[in-house]
């Protein structure tokens, strides 16, 4: 499994090079709706899949991020496991550094997959660390290797790159304040100090009305426009669930958006996809 994914770095033949470590960076996508929120359980799904490897276990050091998110490092004998938790798109980051040959990384790599309840896992990258060339077998090891694209991490800077017509932010929170998104007058607060934080500049009233016989999708619908197009959202009463939308043609930060939101109205968390529109 794991051998057809190693990339050989520098000009080394045979058994001229030896390595001092052995990282592996793997990506956990559509993972559990709430495994990602709880910090203990982040925690306790490395611990178990360093345990599982075989791994000398030394300490963990785990942080809660506000709103959401979690970052932690699990230091081993043979080095460590870290990870970055992105709850809103269900993504985790995982790094194995090790200094040992002992470890079963397909073990680990594995338990972590049923502890996330991922649906789908990338190695995306498996990579010697410290090459050590036998004397007088140095070839290329000072050597800068770049073996892939680097993409974004910048909304802006991959907006000001192509230049779209406009920026879409889908929001979901869950488990909101039920009394704020029941009441109108709130949720027209909402909409005027969150087109004074993202800057975007109102265009007539904000509009808030009740739809809904079916209990199932009953609450306020909420409709602004802005001079750089249109914000809006639905409020189910139901799931006590905020579904909002922020569509601009004047860059605006979605992160930001999608915190304050979650500030505003008291959510557990939230999940966001972000659409650069042409």
């Amino acid at each position: 499994m794991l051998d057809k994914n190693i990339k050989v770095v520098g000009d080394c033949q045979g058994d001229a090079c030896f390595a001092l470590g052995r990282q592996l960076t793997i990506e956990y996508y559509e993972c559990g709706k709430k495994v990602l929120l709880d910090k203990d359980r982040v925690e306790k799904t490395l611990l178990k899949a360093a345990k599982d490897s075989g791994a000398t276990i030394i300490s963990s050091s785990f942080h809660q991020f506000e709103p959401q998110g979690v970052s932690g490092v699990v230091i081993i004998a043979e080095s460590h496991f870290t990870v970055h938790a992105w709850p809103e798109h269900d993504y985790a980051a995982v790094d194995i550094f090790t200094c040992g040959d002992n470890i079963n990384l397909e073990l680990a790599i594995d338990s972590m997959k049923e502890s996330f309840k991922s649906e789908n896992v990338v190695i995306s990258s498996d990579q010697n660390r410290g090459i050590i060339s036998k004397p007088l077998e140095q070839k290329k090891v000072g050597q800068i290797v770049k073996n892939s694209k680097i993409y974004p991490i910048s909304w802006k800077k991959e907006y000001e790159k192509k230049t779209p017509w406009g920026v879409l932010t889908s929001v979901d929170i869950y488990g909101s304040d039920p009394q704020i998104i029941r009441d109108a007058k709130s949720i027209e607060r909402f909409v005027y100090d969150l087109c004074d934080l993202i800057e975007m500049k109102r265009f007539g009233e904000c509009q808030v009305v009740h739809f809904g016989e079916d209990e199932k999708v009953e609450g306020f619908s909420m409709t602004q426009l802005i001079e750089t197009s249109l914000i809006s959202g639905h409020f189910a009463n139901a799931s006590n669930s905020v579904y909002l939308d922020v569509f601009s043609c004047k860059f605006y930060e979605p992160r930001k958006v999608a915190e304050f939101a979650m500030s505003f109205f008291k959510g557990d968390h939230y999940k966001i996809q972000i659409a650069l529109r042409q």
